[in-house]
């Protein structure tokens, strides 16, 4: 039996990149979120982790916090941060999600939106360049231990971008630890790992967790 295709772990470099599109109030937001690309759905949801390590639960992405921090609606910013990217399963579904909850915010309002008092929301979208971390592992013992030492920002390329953004299954953690290992048990409980849930270092420890236990298991 030939071994497993080692994995390689990969960090990643954030290139932003500034959009003419801007919004000043609620409609403007509605109006550009519907036409942005959608790698700026992403650099504004998903990829917060990257230029915000540590997320206010209150608002975990870009567009709550500038509803609730700018425009100063504290009810759009609440349903715009319960807005869940992990089981919406894709960026065109957040999107969807999103353009549904300011619509029907604005259509209850009953006044006009209020326009910001302070900051415009300016769109970017996000370019990501792989970047080696020099570690790679072929069991998984290695893979733990290696988890363990890399830049956060290979758990952010991962879990995060190889799912929301390239398409690539659960994450290439659990696309690995399935196939390569043979182990689709622990992968499920990988892919179960919500990655939006606090910060980078967060979701390294909850995937360290899971991962030891099932060392443990084996007796190893």
């Amino acid at each position: 039996m030939s071994a497993p295709q080692p994995f390689v772990f990969l960090g990643c470099l954030e290139l932003n990149e500034l959009l003419p599109q801007e919004a000043h109030d609620a409609r403007e937001l509605l109006e550009q979120v519907a036409h942005v690309p959608i790698e700026s759905i992403f650099c504004h949801t998903s990829a917060a982790l990257l230029h915000r390590p540590v997320l206010a639960e209150a608002y975990p992405n870009d567009f709550s916090l500038w509803v609730g921090s700018e425009v100063r609606d504290v009810r759009l910013a609440e349903r715009l941060a319960a807005i869940d990217a992990f089981h919406a399963g894709s960026m065109e579904r957040v999107r969807e999600d999103i353009i549904a909850t300011i619509s029907d915010h604005l259509q209850h309002l009953g006044a006009a939106a209020a326009r910001t008092q302070g900051k415009r929301l300016r769109f970017f979208q996000v370019h990501l360049v792989p970047v080696p971390t020099g570690h790679q592992a072929r069991t998984l013992a290695e893979f733990r231990d290696a988890l363990a030492e890399v830049d956060v920002s290979a758990l952010f390329y991962h879990t995060i971008a190889a799912r929301y953004r390239a398409g690539r299954g659960r994450g290439d953690f659990a696309e690995w630890i399935g196939g390569a290992l043979g182990l689709p048990d622990l992968a499920d409980r990988l892919a179960h790992i919500d990655p939006h849930a606090g910060s980078l270092e967060r979701i390294r420890d909850r995937h360290l967790s899971v991962l030891s236990d099932a060392l443990s298991g084996e007796g190893a």
